[in-house]
């Protein structure tokens, strides 16, 4: 956090009670009469809702439920079932265009007043799987399928309260995207065209007259639920791997914030008259089965904590609010996909933007050497000899490759980057796979333990030669290492008797010694940071655990998406990583790649 000489004559507000993390939470409601998915929703505020329409497994409804923060009603059907349709406006003044009516499209608009259903003047066009956002006499809608069904567009039309018009378009056509904002300002992201994996996280806005494209969102959305603002907005869900991600867009970019209790897609929200994000509701859907499940997205009332704010809690206690302070609350979001998937692969960054892989084991040892931007993966230079199960260190300017798997056998090869190409170095003294491995650029590594059988040897690289130092406590192989060449650890793995070990070890330069143990022993798990703050992510049995390390101890926090083991990962910190491929086999997990992040937290600051 800081020191007293960092701090020292600045003034030190003191408060009585602290104040809140503004951050928005999600909360279970009470669930809807109907389970269905499809549906559309429309209000002000969670507490003021509409949820019409939708398939309820066996037909296309006309069902219409109010919520007044207490309970669904059942009140007044549509005057046609249908589903997947744009929506705006009120708990009192509402309006449903367009949708599925069961096969192909339909430009049917209906007003709504709290009571009944009134058919109005169509759409220009018929739509399916669109949306819309704001008030009954003033909305727009965007996106969707076509007749002859199931042609994309990129078509827009706005609503004057008696006709619809078309508007410039979308620059891109897409289907299940979300919405937020009025008829002249209002935001549009994710989506698909024409695959589930295109288009998936882009972001365009509305000025009222043009739609311009604008930051892409973390993941991808496709058929989740959104409410707000143009500047403002919430959108959470989706597919068409159904997620629980939630993120706030506040005019300019995306931030995950806390996820959904239950993954979910093709949900109806309050997408209407709204103010802000702070207040919203999303209702039924896929979860994969349907649902009438209900939450609640609300936010603390203030005063709310800032980055970097600094006080005297109680007047005792001096706090300070930021990223590294006690244990982070992150999660995992998807990030580019490797090119080449691959499982048994090795890699480091000491951020995301220096982040590499190489080797690893396609249907062969692999030597593809590929870069991540923060976006995407190129492929540059391989390796001189492909291999897998070896370590890698470093980041993508400067980086070293040593050890591994490779034709015929277990290699002590090392092989050092310059950022342009991989030059064939000095050997390890001991050759070995499944090592773990330490350090910040290719002149400056640690390598440890590995196998044939169970190894405890420990080498040091100066940039030109490995020199063998103090062994590890315990010999091991599939071990996970983080930190650098005079401050490392190393982390869990398999050890004698083929049992997988809790054990945790810190190298101060010249020892080892035994610290706080991981809480779930595994092997082939990937570790990232340094020894004050890092990552411990996945391993054998597969699973996709994440460990956080604080510098004393070890708090298991959200895991990867999917399971895996003998992954990649790189970052500067247990506040930033990344993890990248892995198996257990390929295809299949092996090209997926996550991004690391974690909200700002309140701790004691330590005065020194």
């Amino acid at each position: 956090m800081a020191t007293y000489k960092e701090i020292k004559g600045v003034t030190v507000q003191t408060r009585s009670e602290d104040p809140t993390v503004n951050a928005g939470t999600w909360a279970s409601a009470p669930n809807m009469n109907v389970a269905k998915n499809g549906m559309t929703g429309f209000g002000a505020t969670n507490t003021a809702a509409v949820g019409a329409g939708g398939y309820n497994g066996s037909a296309y409804v006309s069902d219409t439920e109010n919520f007044n923060g207490t309970s669904w009603t059942e009140v007044n059907e549509m005057n046609a079932v249908k589903a997947y349709m744009a929506s705006a406006g009120t708990y009192t003044a509402g309006l449903v265009a367009a949708g599925h009516p069961g096969s192909g499209a339909t430009n049917a608009t209906e007003t709504w007043n709290g009571t009944n259903w009134t058919e109005v003047n169509e759409t220009t066009s018929p739509h399916s799987e669109l949306r819309g956002c704001g008030t009954q006499t003033a909305a727009i809608l965007a996106g969707g399928r076509t007749d002859p069904y199931p042609t994309l567009t990129n078509t827009c039309e706005v609503w004057d309260g008696t006709n619809w018009t078309e508007v410039n378009d979308l620059n891109i056509a897409g289907v299940g995207i979300q919405l937020a904002g009025t008829s002249t300002l209002a935001v549009a992201n994710s989506g698909a065209n024409p695959s589930p994996t295109a288009r998936q996280t882009a972001t365009e806005l509305w000025n009222g007259s043009v739609w311009t494209n604008s930051t892409a969102s973390n993941s991808n959305h496709r058929d989740g639920g959104a409410s707000g603002i143009y500047t403002d907005a919430v959108i959470s869900g989706g597919g068409p791997s159904i997620t629980a991600n939630t993120e706030i867009w506040n005019g300019t970019a995306w931030t995950e914030v806390n996820n959904l209790s239950t993954a979910r897609q093709q949900m109806g929200a309050t997408v209407g008259q709204q103010t802000n994000s702070k207040t919203s509701l999303v209702f039924a859907g896929e979860t994969p089965t349907r649902s009438a499940a209900t939450e609640e997205w609300s936010f603390p009332s203030g005063p709310h904590l800032n980055e970097g704010d600094l006080f005297l809690s109680g007047g005792t206690t001096l706090k300070g609010f930021g990223k590294a302070a006690g244990i982070p609350a992150g999660s995992w979001s998807s990030g580019g996909s490797l090119n080449t998937g691959r499982y048994l692969l090795m890699g480091d960054g000491q951020a995301i933007p220096t982040t590499f892989a190489v080797g690893g084991t396609t249907t062969t040892y692999s030597a593809v050497h590929e870069q991540y931007n923060g976006s995407a993966w190129t492929e540059v230079a391989d390796l001189n000899t492909a291999r897998n199960q070896g370590s890698a260190v470093g980041t993508q300017p400067s980086a070293i490759n040593f050890g591994g798997y490779a034709s015929p056998g277990v290699t002590a090869a090392t092989e050092s980057w310059n950022g342009s190409a991989w030059t064939e170095t000095s050997d390890l003294n001991t050759a070995r796979n499944e090592l773990g491995g330490a350090g910040a650029s290719n002149t400056s590594a640690l390598g440890f333990g590995g196998t044939p059988s169970f190894k405890n040897e420990t080498e040091s690289w100066d940039g030109s030669s490995w020199t063998e130092v103090n062994n590890l406590n315990t010999a091991r192989l599939g071990i996970g290492g983080l930190g650098t060449q005079t401050a490392a650890i190393a982390a869990s793995g398999e050890a004698t008797g083929s049992t997988n070990v809790t054990n945790v070890e810190q190298w101060d330069g010249s020892s080892w010694t035994e610290i706080a143990e991981v809480n779930t022993a595994r092997r082939g798990g990937a570790a990232s940071g340094v020894t004050t703050s890092g990552l411990f992510i996945g391993g054998h049995p597969s699973t996709g655990y994440t460990e956080f390390w604080n510098g004393s101890s070890w708090t298991e926090l959200s895991d990867l998406s999917s399971n895996r083991r003998y992954l990649g990962a790189g970052g500067s910190s247990g506040v930033t990583s990344i993890a990248f491929g892995g198996g257990p086999s390929v295809p299949g997990t092996g090209s997926l790649t996550e991004e690391w992040s974690v909200d700002a937290a309140l701790g004691t600051v330590t005065v020194s």
